[in-house]
């Protein structure tokens, strides 16, 4: 086959994609995320590299009204949301987010409304109105209690059917330290020990900790790693790969090509396959 002619081939497999994505839109144009996590996971900052911005979402209620944030009760600011309420950036309008702020060991209150609220959307009509994925943050920073009792229990309690989980440690970074004073010890040298850090620390975290949660009921379909999020430069290209990876089926993954926008490398890699 001559270039020009795989050339043009290539051309007419994005046509074709760039159709199938409007239809898509057309049909659906929502993806829905719920993100769990504590207060200091460092939710917004990832969903925000998701939607390349640094604003901050608005937020609507059920019926699709924009909440005025000053209005809130304080206890919001505390990470008391309402798990119906959807967040929307405006640089990516059809990414539509909702939050949970975790769980806490003997409190049953959030769990159940995150199974009611999976329950619910997985019997919604329009796929605009189902969930599509799951994202559970959980910083590891305090390496002493880095996943709680509460969290593993909901890996054993909630089961979420063709909703794929997706746990996101975040604060990796914050275990370099110590792992590269370990690797000095053991006598590797200053400049090495640092390269070799980020990578010793997620490889001693998974074993040590990280593992758990695959032993579990209802484990989750992947894992990512986020360092740096402070890091304007940092970006959320593994978060976005495990997800396509893990969703469902076609039309989903499809609809989830078509909606995120800051890793054009993975829409085009899938449009390629197909």
């Amino acid at each position: 086959m001559s270039l020009s002619n795989t050339k043009f081939q290539g051309a007419g497999v994005m046509e074709r994609q760039r159709k199938r994505a409007k239809n898509l839109r057309e049909l659906t144009g929502r993806f829905r995320v719920l993100i769990i996590g504590r207060a200091n996971a460092g939710k917004t900052t990832i969903l925000q590299r998701v939607c390349n911005t640094t604003e901050q979402p608005k937020i609507f209620n059920r019926e699709g009204h924009e909440i005025d944030l000053s209005q809130l009760n304080p206890n919001a600011e505390r990470g008391e949301h309402n798990i119906e309420n959807e967040m929307i950036f405006e640089s990516n309008k059809a990414f539509v987010f909702h939050d949970s702020r975790g769980f806490e060991a003997g409190r049953r209150s959030e769990l159940d409304k995150v199974k009611d609220f999976v329950q619910k959307h997985s019997m919604e009509t329009y796929l605009r109105d189902h969930l599509h994925v799951i994202w559970y943050c959980i910083p590891i920073n305090d390496e002493a209690r880095p996943i709680t009792r509460a969290e593993l229990d909901f890996f054993d309690e909630c089961g979420t059917g063709r909703v794929p989980i997706i746990v996101l440690f975040t604060k990796a970074d914050m275990l370099d330290a110590q792992t590269m004073e370990l690797l000095v010890n053991a006598g590797m040298d200053v400049e090495d020990a640092e390269i070799r850090a980020p990578e010793e620390s997620e490889a001693r975290f998974q074993k040590n900790f990280g593992h758990q949660l695959y032993k579990k009921k209802y484990p989750p379909k992947g894992h990512v790693y986020f360092r740096d999020m402070q890091n304007p430069t940092s970006d959320c290209g593994e978060l976005l790969s495990k997800t396509a990876a893990n969703l469902s089926d076609d039309t989903i993954l499809q609809l989830f090509l078509t909606v995120q926008k800051t890793f054009m490398s993975l829409s085009i890699e899938y449009a390629i396959r197909r």
